[in-house]
């Protein structure tokens, strides 16, 4: 689907983190929809390299930008010399910030500052030096355990990844006061869709647990499943919030949410019924009481009225465009 009439002929846009989930999303719209804008994506694409929780520091995978025409540069957000090739070498009009640590569980304090917020405010002077617009992820993160609906101005992160979010907020806040561009801040809520298979044990529970039905077993779910809810958000309605970002009423942080919170237990329900299983759920102890957030529902009135967001998908609807997808990475990828 198309969400802008501007048909972006001779311009050029700047998408980080474009091998991720969400980036090469947005890479794939501008192509489809867009074919005369030049898109060039920038990531650190992954190795082998690790944090101290075992996880790896880069989820950007080559197999999600299969078919993508556009330019493709390997590189790191901190690279000094990277940013200085992109501001001398080229003229953004717009730039869709994606890249980030993502892993909520990184111990790495100085490295997740220095990548998701100091790298960040050089990408800003870039964007501020090309004179082009601003759109970055954010995170409801940066909620830790605030009540719901969470709503911008009432933020309380409970780990270093959330602060780092609230830190780039921060940033912008600043940044929109003095100069010309606008700058947008998405705060994602639970995203699912498309492209997120490579981000291993950080993908969603929705795609986790059709693998797990669709490989014979019955699906582990927390204790009161029904009672643990989050605001989960189909892929087609981030990039939308995105392209509507491109021109927004008004420079700002906003959530992108459905506005509505769904259990874990419908998960399984919703997927067993689009995938034809009928196994017996298995409830297991929630060794996060204390720690977990019990509920996330997004309050998205700033998002409507500075953005003309709408999201398209219940839970329903986007599971049910998502099932084809599930079905070929577990048969190209699981089995």
């Amino acid at each position: 689907m198309r969400y802008i009439e501007d048909d972006l002929k001779n311009k050029t846009i700047l998408i980080t983190g474009g091998a991720g989930f969400i980036g090469s999303n947005l890479a794939f719209y501008f192509q489809n929809n867009h074919p005369d804008a030049k898109v060039v994506i920038v990531d650190s694409f992954r190795s082998g390299e690790t944090f101290s929780n075992g996880n790896l520091k880069s989820f950007g995978h080559f197999k999600n930008l299969l078919g993508f025409n556009g330019e493709i540069i390997s590189g790191d957000i901190n690279d000094k010399d990277l940013l200085l090739n992109l501001e001398l070498n080229y003229k953004f009009d717009y730039i869709f910030h994606e890249a980030a640590i993502s892993d909520t569980t990184v111990l790495e304090q100085d490295l997740m500052i220095k990548t998701n917020v100091n790298a960040y405010k050089d990408l800003l002077a870039l964007a501020i030096a090309h004179g082009a617009n601003m759109i970055y992820a954010s995170s409801a993160a940066t909620y830790g355990n605030a009540e719901s609906p969470q709503k911008v101005g009432r933020e309380a992160p409970n780990n270093v990844y959330g602060f780092s979010k609230l830190s780039m907020d921060y940033l912008s806040r600043e940044y929109m006061k003095k100069s010309d561009i606008s700058i947008v801040g998405l705060r994602y809520f639970n995203v699912y869709g498309a492209n997120e298979y490579f981000k291993n044990t950080t993908a969603s529970m929705i795609l986790q647990f059709a693998h797990q039905l669709l490989a014979g077993k019955n699906p582990k779910l927390f204790e009161n499943s029904d009672k643990i809810l989050r605001d989960f958000i189909y892929i087609e309605d981030v990039v939308q919030a995105n392209i509507k970002a491109m021109h927004p009423k008004e420079s700002g942080i906003y959530n992108v949410g459905t506005g509505k919170a769904r259990s874990f237990q419908d998960i399984v329900d919703i997927l067993q019924s689009e995938l034809g299983t009928t196994y017996e759920c298995e409830y297991i102890p929630n060794p996060f009481v204390g720690s977990y957030q019990f509920h996330t529902e997004a309050d998205i009135g700033l998002t409507t009225s500075a953005l003309g967001y709408k999201p398209a998908y219940e839970m329903e609807d986007g599971i049910k465009a998502y099932v084809a997808e599930i079905k070929r990475v577990y048969e190209m990828e699981v089995k």
